[in-house]
């Protein structure tokens, strides 16, 4: 019966770290989907600010090899 108690008891300990060692990576991995979320915001906010001050292909003079 002690061994069993013993067993558990380390079988325990064991899925205690590992819960751990997951919920370190699930914060580093959160904190790395936080980073590109807001560089997607950036750079949507920037590509939404600048399009509009490109000019059409019809206003643009042809390349020179024509």
């Amino acid at each position: 019966m002690e061994d069993r108690i013993i067993h558990l008891e380390t079988k325990s300990a064991y899925q205690e770290h590992l819960i751990q060692e997951l919920n370190e990576v699930i914060i580093t991995q959160q904190n790395q989907i936080d980073t590109i979320t807001k560089s997607l915001n950036q750079l949507r906010d920037y590509m939404q600010n600048n399009t509009g001050q490109q000019s059409s292909p019809e206003q643009e003079a042809p390349p020179p090899h024509y």
